[in-house]
């Protein structure tokens, strides 16, 4: 049966995708998918049962937070679903019961105003970090990192409602201690503050002039 996890609703097809590739997997199969954030958190026509169901047979092997303004095509955020058919597999370590949660959201480099594209150290860090959790690289073993990855397990999922959002997981990263003391962060602020407000009434006056001298007063 093709719809094992739940009838797909009418005008969203992203959990049909979903599970026609399940479907068609081979039983060491993996696959992976680009979807719309919503994917990973709507609960509305049917959706929020169907994740709950794959999540439950323990298919969802990896996700991961896409930055923004990736696509030429649209502005919607995009993450990565990675699903493996069996996570016991022999090939890398055992998987079950666990899922990887990747936030890349703060990667990637802007190319103009609109579009912003990952680099190449930004797609090995992503890649490298899911290669080292499933046991494949001998030389890097798999850590969690404050703010961009982490393993949870199915229970905790299942107590944030079985939403996939990697940022529900990952935590917060840690700010960096600023070293510049209170008051002379003060004064090179307010130095900054000052110049600008000259400049800025710099603007103001040549405005005026530029009016007064075509018949306007301000």
């Amino acid at each position: 049966m093709r719809w094992k996890f739940g009838t797909p609703p009418k005008g969203n097809a992203n959990f049909a995708w979903v599970q026609h590739f399940i479907h068609h997997l081979s039983p060491t199969g993996i696959a992976g998918y680009v979807l719309a954030n919503g994917s990973m958190s709507s609960n509305t026509s049917n959706e929020g049962e169907i994740r709950k169901n794959i999540i439950e047979a323990d298919l969802v092997d990896c996700m991961v937070a896409l930055p923004s303004q990736l696509f030429y095509n649209t502005m919607i955020p995009a993450c990565l679903w990675f699903i493996s058919r069996d996570k016991k597999n022999q090939k890398f370590r055992d998987r079950r019961k666990r899922v990887l949660f990747i936030d890349a959201r703060k990667l990637g480099t802007m190319v103009d105003r609109r579009h912003r594209e990952l680099t190449d150290e930004d797609v090995r860090r992503i890649s490298e970090t899911y290669h080292a959790w499933r046991g494949e690289l001998k030389d890097k073993k798999y850590q969690d990192i404050l703010g961009f990855c982490r393993s949870a397990s199915l229970e905790e999922i299942q107590k944030q409602g079985r939403i996939l959002t990697p940022g529900r997981y990952v935590g917060a990263e840690e700010e960096k201690d600023d070293q510049e003391a209170f008051e002379e962060k003060m004064r090179r602020l307010t130095s900054d503050l000052s110049e600008q407000m000259k400049h800025g009434q710099k603007l103001d006056d040549e405005i005026k002039e530029n009016l007064e001298s075509i018949g306007f007063n301000v």
